[in-house]
């Protein structure tokens, strides 16, 4: 598989047809990392082939782990995995992959891992992270280079998170369900994946409450055995296909849809003139009536308006006419879609943490730049209602999070196509 180097799309198509939604990449990554902590074979079944998903991969081999995929499961072994560092040629290209310090050092007492980096949408500390592994016992020495940690055996304890956080709860769950004695942590993030993660680590005989509420409650066990679990289908695409249907104007079938964690998204849908209609799993999705601006959107934590789905609501707003207001509560930096959208006739003024799209403005196929994953996914939405040819650059972005964003569409009838750059699998196994 290649990196998705440039995006082309052909705009004022119609779409029809459906598409399976993929495997969740927000839910894959941690239980990834969790995988680590059982010394033997686990499986991911329906793991989306994504670039984030490898990347990990690329890590827990280097860590000592063998790995290999049957379609879309894929096979953990990681009863060698017993390296300690991470280098940052693996940890900066993507920032989730501060999760493994927790799973390292309650496996293998020791772990020096790089800074993360992934995608610049605005301030993004680890300091929680780092925060909840010190309260159950961690020493941790930031340096230039990064993180130099050691802990004997992680201990129990009350961690309050500040601020929500899905990773830092992630995190702290990771280190706690093998520490000694009980951990308690307090204002943890509500969002799926966490939940997800819960169900993961409890399937491997971890002992966990309350993942759901917001307080959850960790009593640590010896050791947790091999993991077998089925991906849970990923949210943020399916709200991207509802985006494409209308911004199309089209009507289409999202197959494997997590309809319950997108109550949020489809209220707004609904808002703007969208229909669908639910039936066990399955979307059948009209986009031909969303006609309507929206007055206020505001990206909140889960159960909220989710931040990953900003940008691509952003370009369906440029097409429909009246006065839209995006105000961005999550990330400082994520509004860098607008100004590759007003390169392509749109009208979007960003004012600090607020967006203003004066829609119904046409829109001129011209070469733009992904800026990040999700931005990435909303200028194919907005190439969708461009007059001609759109061409996406740096569209590797896009890869990270979407494993078949170009056959999907051209399935649904789009006229799409990529050029590949780097290889993206050169450690895949024959």
């Amino acid at each position: 598989m290649k990196i998705l180097d440039e995006i082309h799309v052909m705009g004022k198509c119609s779409l029809s047809g459906e598409i399976f939604i993929q495997g969740s990449k927000n839910a894959a990554l941690p239980m990834m990392a969790a995988s680590l902590m059982h010394r033997g074979l686990s499986v991911l079944k329906g793991c989306p082939k994504i670039s984030d998903v490898f990347c990990m991969e690329e890590i827990l081999r280097s860590l000592g782990a063998v790995t290999w995929w049957e379609d879309h499961d894929l096979y953990l072994d990681c009863t060698d995995a017993d390296k300690t560092e991470i280098p940052e040629v693996y940890t900066g290209r993507m920032r989730s992959s501060v999760i493994l310090l927790g799973a390292v050092l309650a496996r293998n007492k020791r772990c020096r891992i790089g800074y993360p980096g992934g995608c610049i949408i605005g301030k993004r500390p680890i300091d929680l992270h780092l925060m909840a592994l010190r309260t159950l016992g961690a020493d941790i020495c930031e340096t230039v280079s990064g993180l130099d940690a050691e802990c004997i055996r992680f201990r129990g304890g009350e961690i309050f998170f500040e601020k929500s956080s899905v990773g830092a709860t992630q995190q702290a769950m990771l280190a706690a369900v093998l520490a000694q004695g009980e951990t308690k942590l307090y204002n943890c993030a509500k969002e799926p994946e966490v939940f997800w993660l819960g169900r993961y680590l409890k399937s491997m005989g971890a002992v966990i409450e309350g993942e759901e509420t917001g307080e959850i409650y960790i009593r640590g066990v010896r050791e947790l055995g091999p993991g077998k679990y089925t991906i849970p289908p990923d949210r943020i695409v399916a709200g991207t296909y509802l985006c494409a249907a209308a911004a199309a104007k089209s009507e289409i079938v999202l197959r494997n849809v997590p309809e319950g964690e997108l109550k949020a998204f489809l209220e707004v849908y609904q808002k703007i003139g969208g229909q669908y209609e639910a039936n066990g799993g399955t979307l059948k999705v009209n986009g031909k009536r969303a006609v309507r601006p929206a007055e206020l959107v505001e990206t909140e934590t889960y159960p909220g308006f989710p931040t990953d789905l900003q940008a691509p609501l952003m370009a369906v707003l440029t097409g429909i006419s009246g006065k839209s207001v995006i105000r961005e509560r999550i990330f400082d930096q994520r509004f860098g879609s607008a100004f590759q959208m007003n390169k392509m006739g749109a009208d979007i003024v960003v004012n600090g943490d607020e967006a203003v799209i004066r829609g119904g403005r046409p829109l001129t196929g011209i070469t733009v730049q992904a800026g990040d994953l999700r931005g990435g996914a909303a200028l194919i939405i907005a190439a969708l209602m461009a007059e001609g040819e759109t061409c996406i650059t740096q569209a590797g972005f896009i890869s990270r999070g979407y494993e078949h964003i170009c056959r999907d569409l051209q399935a649904l009838g789009c006229e799409i196509w990529q050029s590949a750059g780097e290889d993206l699998r050169i450690y895949e196994k024959k």
